[in-house]
């Protein structure tokens, strides 16, 4: 699966990458929210791991933009933990929350519930197939 992970501390955006391609996904990096949205159009990922404290533009702003185009799964990894941020995010279209900090695994685990599940599942894997196809 190709995950978009947009975070705009450099450390924690190549941690999680090598974590990613270790467990078999191709991953593409964005550091801020106008980069998230280009790659979104342009590279059509399975998922996004986006963070809220972006520069000029948030993660809240991003998910509203990437709804009104997209069913893309969307997971927030966010150092804000507060319940209200984590309504709010779930409430503008994430499919699941995570806090910083986290653990690997819980990350990884929440990534496969979240590929497993929702609409755009069917079109994914017809993506997926093509891509191994070709």
């Amino acid at each position: 699966m190709k995950i978009l992970i947009v975070d705009d501390d450099p450390s924690l955006r190549d941690l999680l990458r090598l974590a990613l391609e270790r467990a078999g996904h191709t991953v593409i990096c964005a550091a801020d929210g106008a980069l998230a949205l280009t790659h979104a159009g342009r590279e059509t990922p399975d998922l996004i791991v986006l963070d809220i404290g972006l520069p000029e533009m948030d993660g809240f702003e991003v998910c509203r933009r990437l709804r009104a185009r997209s069913d893309v799964p969307v997971l927030f990894l966010t150092a804000r933990d507060d319940e209200v941020d984590r309504i709010v995010g779930l409430e503008m279209g994430a499919d699941d929350y995570l806090a910083k900090p986290f653990g690997g695994r819980e990350l990884l685990a929440r990534i496969r519930a979240v590929l497993r599940r929702g609409p755009a599942r069917a079109e994914r894997e017809a993506r997926a197939a093509t891509r191994q196809a070709g």
